[in-house]
């Protein structure tokens, strides 16, 4: 989901040079990071619609507006154009959310002064009131996909930002009382971790159930086996499913014993996987934790079975050699 690709991806997050814990200081250095990748590489420029009176004809003159409003008195004509400019939607939602970050409660002042130097670059991109339906309406192509993973901040930043009292100003969601969000936001990071620090191809992917049915009625009541993160290279393939659980093991008369639902689904992918690595796959469980770490290991059939935890409660260079010892 977060993709990167020809944006200088080691460089974008810099997680060597990230020192903080707040969530808003995290996303301002990864958009100041990002922004000023673009600029070395020339902002993106597309094609605007434009509407405009003018004396000088260029487009496609609008007749029925032209008689409305007696352009003869004028000497004007209304006229429907495309302009190149960098006016471009995913231009306009970058700013937006670099001047919301910039309103936001504890922001460090270096981000706060970073983010402020960028947005007078954006002078001449009009300003956008984000909401959900905007980042939909994004079209990226191959030219221009180095915007993706930026943008996806963006949305991130725009749906965790609340308004407080103050006006004008936002502060974060608190995520511990939003555990789907939470959960969301673990398997986004995790996913974009290892698209950005490994050379392994990163995706979620779908997995086709073996069963045959015996009508379409039968199939169509088949759910969706997706994985949240399947990492592929020539020699290895690994499927992790992120389980974002207050722990990874569970009371069972008085024993810790794993999450039973959480084996079934592995064992699930292990049971359907086709094609070349059907037999040599590798699983992971991966739980986030603080205080409690845990290393489990098995086998079946082939397949090595990991039940891992990452202590998020670290300092990031911490998080990402941690990360990188679980593929290693």
């Amino acid at each position: 989901m977060l993709r990167l690709d020809k944006l200088a991806e080691k460089d974008v997050v810099a997680v060597d040079a990230i020192d903080t814990t707040t969530l808003a200081d995290l996303f301002a250095r990864v958009l100041i990071n990002g922004t000023n990748h673009l600029l070395k590489r020339g902002f993106d420029r597309g094609y605007v619609s434009q509407h405009e009176w003018t004396g000088r004809l260029r487009g496609r003159i609008c007749f029925h507006e032209a008689i409305r409003r007696n352009a003869t008195v004028t000497g004007r004509l209304p006229c429907d154009y495309d302009e190149l400019s960098y006016n471009v939607l995913h231009n306009r939602i970058l700013k937006a959310t670099m001047r919301r970050l910039i309103r936001t409660q504890g922001l460090a002042a270096e981000c706060s002064e970073g983010l402020t130097q960028l947005c007078r670059l954006f002078s001449d991109i009009q300003d956008i009131e984000l909401t959900g339906r905007v980042f939909g309406q994004v079209q990226l192509h191959r030219n221009n996909q180095f915007y993706d993973f930026l943008l996806k901040v963006c949305e991130l930043t725009y749906r965790n930002l609340l308004v407080t009292e103050k006006p004008g100003t936002s502060r974060f969601m608190d995520f511990d009382q939003d555990e789907r969000q939470m959960a969301n936001l673990f398997e986004e990071f995790v996913r974009a971790f290892y698209r950005l620090r490994t050379n392994f191809r990163v995706k979620p992917e779908d997995i086709r159930w073996r069963w045959i049915p015996s009508d379409d009625f039968s199939k169509g009541l088949l759910p969706r086996m997706r994985t949240d993160i399947s990492l592929t290279s020539d020699t290895r393939k690994i499927i992790i499913d992120c389980k974002f659980t207050p722990k990874a093991t569970q009371h069972h008369f008085e024993a810790e014993k794993l999450r039973s639902e959480h084996l079934y689904q592995i064992n699930a992918y292990m049971d359907n996987l086709e094609g070349e690595w059907a037999d040599t796959c590798e699983m992971m469980l991966l739980y986030p934790t603080v205080d409690s770490p845990l290393s489990a290991d098995y086998t079946h059939k082939g397949h090595k079975i990991s039940i891992r935890t990452i202590n998020l409660n670290q300092p990031w260079q911490s998080i990402d050699k941690d990360l990188l010892a679980l593929v290693a």
